[in-house]
């Protein structure tokens, strides 16, 4: 519960699995309206919906490719039009698509990992950046990975690869909408278990790996990225920004 959202306009690009479905629970249950955007996840997104309203709080789901200029545009005027305005843009959508190696990748895989991972963001941001600044305090968390900072495990040099730009692009958007009031910021998420991604792209012996070079000896769940993201929103009269806060355990620290 985080009582500084209370009321607040919200927007979670893929709002409706994952670290986006914890995300969107935990600003629900800290009395924020919000619009949750989704591509294939249409009943966990209308199941938050009706949470949300049975809660009294304003909420709707939104499906669109966010790689679609047009779809992400609409994302934006859809939400505003529905809940008045955005406090606080929440960039989740990302996939890693298939892990290939650098002699394996063919030039639209590539460009279709970049797109999904960065250049949707990019356009969410552009569109929904006009609607942040008319607001005293607002804020933007991107999603950005452990793969960013380390490079990630074999196969994932396209992901890894759009991750980092996720890092730069936070810090060149801090310095570019600061003055106009929007603090930027980021995550770094670690292996985080019970999400569609791990389920689909990381074996069991893969992750058992991983977590015996953990710390403290455990993966992380959708909940611990939730609450970060949360408090990294929830700070828009703080004086965060241009920061990415690294949830991986203690397994790499800068």
């Amino acid at each position: 519960m985080n009582s500084k959202v209370i009321n607040k306009n919200i927007l979670i690009s893929a709002g409706g699995q994952g670290i986006g479905e914890a995300i969107s629970k935990h600003f629900i249950d800290s009395g924020a309206n919000v619009a949750i955007h989704y591509f294939s996840s249409a009943d966990t997104a209308n199941q938050l919906v009706e949470y949300a309203r049975g809660k009294g709080q304003k909420a709707l789901a939104i499906k669109g490719d966010l790689t679609n200029e047009a779809d992400a545009i609409a994302l934006v005027e859809k939400t505003v039009e529905a809940l008045g305005s955005i406090d606080i843009l929440i960039n989740n959508a990302g996939s890693l698509v298939a892990r290939h190696l650098l002699n394996e990748i063919q030039t639209d895989f590539w460009r279709k990992v970049m797109d999904i991972n960065l250049t949707s963001m990019m356009f969410v941001t552009r569109a929904a950046a006009p609607y942040l600044v008319k607001n005293e305090n607002s804020s933007i968390v991107n999603l950005a990975s452990l793969a960013g900072r380390k490079g990630g495990h074999p196969g994932s040099l396209a992901y890894s690869t759009s991750k980092g730009a996720i890092l730069t692009f936070t810090r060149a958007l801090a310095s570019e909408l600061g003055p106009q009031g929007i603090r930027v910021n980021a995550v770094a998420p670690g292996l985080i278990l019970g999400t569609s991604f791990h389920n689909t792209h990381t074996t069991k012996e893969s992750a058992d790996e991983t977590i015996a070079g953990i710390p403290i000896q455990r993966a992380g769940n959708a909940d611990d990225v939730a609450r970060a993201v949360l408090y990294l929103a929830s700070e828009y009269d703080g004086f965060i920004t241009g920061a990415t806060l690294d949830i991986n355990g203690g397994v790499y620290n800068m």
